[in-house]
C-alpha cells in the first residue's frame, strides 16, 4: 500500500517559517515529479509548488513565489515545502501528491493525509 506522511505542520505567526515534510513508502518515489498542494478553510484545492524526479526544476504558484521552497532527497523518500514570511492567507491544510500531469500543478495522484499550517497572530 502506497502511504504519505507529512509532518511539519502547526501554529506560526505572521512572518514566521515552517518546513513540511513528506515522506513516501511503498511507491518508488524517485520515479515521480512530486507536488504540494493545499487546502484552505471552505476553498478547492490549490496548486504550490512542483519539483521534477531529480530536483532540477521546479516550479510555484503565484502566492507562493519567492516565499516557499520545494525540494526533494530521494534517496530518504522525501519531499519537503520550506515556508518563509508566512501569511495568515497561507492557512491551510497541506498535501504532498505525485504531480502527473503533461505539466506542473495540473494532475495530481496519491494525495497523502495533509499537515495543518495555521497562520495567525
Amino acid at each position: 500500500d502506497v502511504q504519505l506522511l507529512e509532518s511539519g505542520g502547526g501554529l506560526v505567526q505572521p512572518g514566521g517559517s515552517l518546513r513540511l515534510s513528506c515522506t513516501s513508502v511503498g511507491i518508488q518515489f524517485s520515479a515521480s515529479p512530486w507536488s504540494w498542494v493545499r487546502r484552505a478553510p471552505g476553498k478547492g484545492l490549490e496548486w504550490v509548488a512542483s519539483i521534477s524526479r531529480d530536483g532540477g526544476n521546479t516550479g510555484y504558484s503565484d502566492s507562493v513565489k519567492g516565499r516557499f521552497t520545494i525540494s526533494r532527497d530521494n534517496a530518504k523518500n522525501t519531499v519537503y515545502l520550506q515556508l518563509n514570511n508566512l501569511r495568515i492567507e497561507d492557512t491551510a491544510i497541506y498535501y504532498c501528491a505525485k504531480d502527473v500531469g503533461a505539466r506542473f500543478g495540473q494532475q495530481f495522484a496519491d494525495q497523502g493525509q495533509g499537515t495543518q499550517v495555521t497562520v495567525s497572530s
